[in-house]
């Protein structure tokens, strides 16, 4: 490769073209036609003598050399445009960048739509956006830079990645109103243990059922056999309770969140949940950006605003 005539323009396209796994996705993610991608990649595939993305399906995987490249590239163009857009000081409705960041429907549902209204607020100019946490592996999501903040519970990383707690969680029972297991009970009766014994549970598993914290859980206590329905998205394990007479098992603030409009009841678990920590995980090279303080410190304190915490008090044994 001639360095002195290598278009860096090109280097933005390798990283849409990672982010967005489409010819067309990344065009439009840049301004840019898809024949204008496609060039650049054919330009870029024989700059570095490798295919760096092939198709699988209907998307466009990187290769293990174009693996290799994504982070070394990412902090070079994230240290360009820090050093020519100079730091935040004050001015944040100035401010043009886009934060992306990684979590469970939880977020998209919970607090994403209130964090767009809080920063269109203030920096009108800052574009955001949440990948589901199927998208792969937390660690390498960071330091390959498709993600600038995971919102995460314990997710397996080293020391390149720094992070803060937010918020704690507990797992509830809920079922709908009308469910023949609470026909037998007041509405201030507390469920002892037999009764999950002898209901159909539904629980968030990315991976139909093989691990998640509620699968882990109900596993540890004896109670694995009782798992009827293993979904991947926190929203459609309420459906399943709301439809049916499965039981779901929801972290205390989602089943809150959909218990009026699903027509949901909501019961404390009869035998101790684990109490779940969710907290923000970045990069290290993000530790004094400027930009990236001041988004995680409205992250913070939405979550403080939502209340969040105070309810995984309420249901903690």
């Amino acid at each position: 490769m001639n360095f002195a005539q290598f278009d860096l323009n090109l280097l933005r396209v390798f990283l849409a073209l990672d982010c967005e796994r489409s010819v067309s996705r990344a065009g439009k993610r840049l301004g840019l036609s898809q024949p204008a991608v496609s060039a650049a990649l054919n330009r870029l595939r024989y700059a570095f003598g490798d295919q760096l993305y092939v198709r699988e399906g209907r998307e466009m995987l990187p290769t293990r050399r174009a693996r290799k490249l994504l982070g070394p590239i990412s902090d070079a163009l994230a240290t360009l445009e820090h050093g020519l857009s100079g730091e935040l000081t004050g001015a944040p409705d100035l401010m043009k960048r886009s934060f992306s960041l990684l979590g469970a429907d939880f977020f998209s549902m919970l607090f994403m739509p209130a964090l767009a209204a809080r920063i269109a607020s203030e920096a009108p100019n800052v574009r955001l956006r949440l990948f589901d946490s199927a998208r792969g592996d937390v660690e390498r999501l960071l330091v390959d830079g498709v993600v600038d903040l995971a919102l995460e519970h314990a997710p397996r990383v080293n020391g390149v990645i720094s992070s803060q707690p937010l918020f704690d969680s507990v797992f509830v029972l809920v079922m709908r109103r009308d469910h023949p297991l609470l026909a037998q009970r007041s509405p201030d009766e507390a469920l002892v243990r037999d009764d999950l014994t002898h209901l159909d549970l539904a629980v968030y598993s990315l991976d139909g059922g093989e691990s998640g914290c509620a699968v882990e859980f109900l596993h540890a206590e004896g109670l694995g056999e009782n798992i009827a329905l293993a979904l991947p998205h926190f929203y459609a394990t309420g459906l399943s309770a709301a439809g049916s007479d499965h039981a779901a098992l929801l972290p205390c603030q989602f089943a809150e969140a959909l218990a009026e409009p699903l027509g949901l009841a909501i019961r404390r678990l009869p035998i101790p949940a684990p109490r779940l920590t969710l907290g923000m995980y970045w990069h290290t090279r993000h530790d004094e950006d400027r930009q990236h303080v001041w988004f995680r410190r409205h992250v913070r304190d939405l979550v403080a605003d939502l209340g969040f915490q105070a309810c995984a008090d309420r249901y903690a044994f």
